[in-house]
């Protein structure tokens, strides 16, 4: 939808600047997976990233939209949207080498080695501290996106928002709180498993983020419920 849905039409410089830093974070993927191949063989064994790349590739493309689609809906241009911005960059370039390496050991796991793991792991504590580290950043990842969405919705009344809109941001914040929501429930399964003495069942965390299939449902319950309010309001 054009016109009212979408303020930011003119690209500002932090929007420039945040754009250029995914550009760069997805570079830094790219050289992270070894040099150049030299040999057929070696070519063959690059090839073996790529799994590893593109479902790295596809995550940080995912939380590029979420800051794309929020600047084009909202056009905010303020010191706190600048500030979550650059503090979103910060934590996306951090973040691509947990990103790279817990895919890598990913793919290395359930292909029993076909496919390179990409990091030694010589115990369960190595896999506890792959798994806190990923956790860790995209719970944090999570809170600056919610942020920024909550941050519109506090400036709804200077935005002009319409019923629509306030609708739509309602169910856009649910979508995003799915991402911390579900980085601190691993957080929790990783303490749980350091608490039992286990940590080699860390990895069972990596199945809080299946939990992200539900961001649907979220939207939806949050839509009807800020449905329900504008009706009474």
């Amino acid at each position: 939808m054009a016109g009212k849905f979408e303020r930011g039409r003119e690209v500002t410089r932090i929007e420039a600047f945040v754009d250029a830093a995914f550009a760069f974070a997805v570079t830094l993927l790219v050289i992270s997976f070894n040099a150049m191949p030299d040999s057929a063989q070696a070519l063959v064994e690059a090839l073996k990233g790529v799994p590893a790349f593109a479902a790295s590739f596809s995550l940080l493309a995912m939380l590029w939209w979420q800051h794309a689609d929020w600047s084009r809906r909202y056009g905010l241009d303020d010191g706190r949207s600048v500030l979550l911005s650059l503090l979103l960059v910060f934590l996306v370039l951090v973040y691509v080498y947990p990103l790279r390496i817990i895919f890598t050991a990913f793919f290395g796991w359930i292909t029993h080695g076909w496919l390179p793991m990409g990091i030694a792991i010589r115990d369960a504590r190595d896999l506890q501290l792959l798994f806190l580290a990923y956790a860790v950043a995209w719970t944090t990842l999570g809170f600056v996106v919610v942020a920024l969405y909550r941050h519109a919705w506090r400036m709804r009344d200077a935005l002009g928002l319409d019923r629509d809109e306030r609708i739509a941001l309602r169910g856009a914040i649910a979508a995003q709180w799915m991402i911390p929501a579900t980085g601190a429930l691993a957080l929790l399964l990783i303490a749980a498993c350091a608490l039992a003495g286990q940590p080699g069942l860390s990895g069972f965390s990596g199945f809080a983020y299946s939990l992200m299939a539900l961001t649907g449902v979220a939207v939806h319950v949050a839509r009807r419920r800020a449905e329900r309010e504008e009706a009474r309001a």
